[in-house]
């Protein structure tokens, strides 16, 4: 791990890191980024304790905070971290995390299966919609097969016999919280549910669209938010950001 590293990404799943990489790419041109996976074994059942000790011991060695951020359940795992390991975190930057932050988008999935009498792959495929919006039916099908995966892959302990939940509250670095207006599974009522808990530095702000992969679509306004977010703590200046539109790659 580098010295001189200013911002750690924590991805929940390997199958995911494919939507994070236009927004940290943006990122690495005027920061030093680093991207931390989660991965347990096929055997293992996941869990969001196992995640922040893993963190926890990858960090280790590192002599000074950091900016540690994360979208869905990887922030989740960000959020877990900075409340246990404050003196590590300069600040913490979440996208599409509800203020109960374990109201993932596979809370979601499990409700719709226990609601309506649908299989997993039509719940799979209304899922896609929400959180990408109406893709090509080839699209859809690739879609279809990375959340699957994901399922299996969560470090949250979700299923359909039982929903978890995670500690409610903020944290004592400054904080970002970053959703999308057309984002259905962490809507404006779930991300203002933060509000009670912020403290004067802490910032809120709504991509236009982008639904819940906001980041992935609106790179360049989301990295341009987030290093304005930074700059009284790290940065002497900060890049123009602009709004660019991204395809689901084929």
């Amino acid at each position: 791990m580098s010295d001189d590293l200013d911002v750690l990404w924590v991805s929940s799943s390997p199958v995911l890191q494919r939507f994070d990489k236009p927004l940290l790419q943006y990122l690495s041109q005027y920061m030093n980024v680093a991207q931390w996976e989660y991965r347990h074994g096929k055997d293992e059942a996941g869990s969001i304790d196992e995640a922040v000790d893993l963190l926890a011991e990858f960090l280790t060695h590192l002599p000074y905070p950091l900016h540690l951020a994360g979208h869905g359940a990887g922030g989740a795992i960000a959020l877990m971290f900075a409340r246990r390991y404050p003196e590590k975190v300069r600040s913490l930057t979440l996208l599409a995390v509800s203020s109960q932050p374990a109201n993932t988008w596979h809370v979601h999935y499990y409700l719709q299966r226990q609601v309506f009498t649908m299989s997993r792959e039509q719940v799979l495929a209304t899922s896609v919609r929400h959180l990408f919006g109406e893709q090509p039916h080839n699209t859809t099908k690739k879609l279809m097969a990375v959340l699957d995966r994901d399922l299996d892959q969560s470090p949250l302990a979700h299923s359909l016999f039982k929903l978890t939940e995670l500690p409610l509250g903020g944290v004592s670095m400054p904080m970002m919280i970053c959703g999308s207006k057309n984002d259905p599974i962490v809507n404006l009522p779930t991300l203002e549910g933060w509000l009670k808990v912020f403290k004067p530095e802490d910032y809120l702000w709504e991509c236009p669209k982008g639904h819940h992969f906001f980041h992935y679509f609106y790179p360049q306004q989301v990295g341009g938010q987030m290093l304005s977010f930074w700059q009284p703590y790290h940065l002497n200046s900060m890049p123009n950001s602009q709004l660019i539109s991204r395809n689901i790659a084929k």
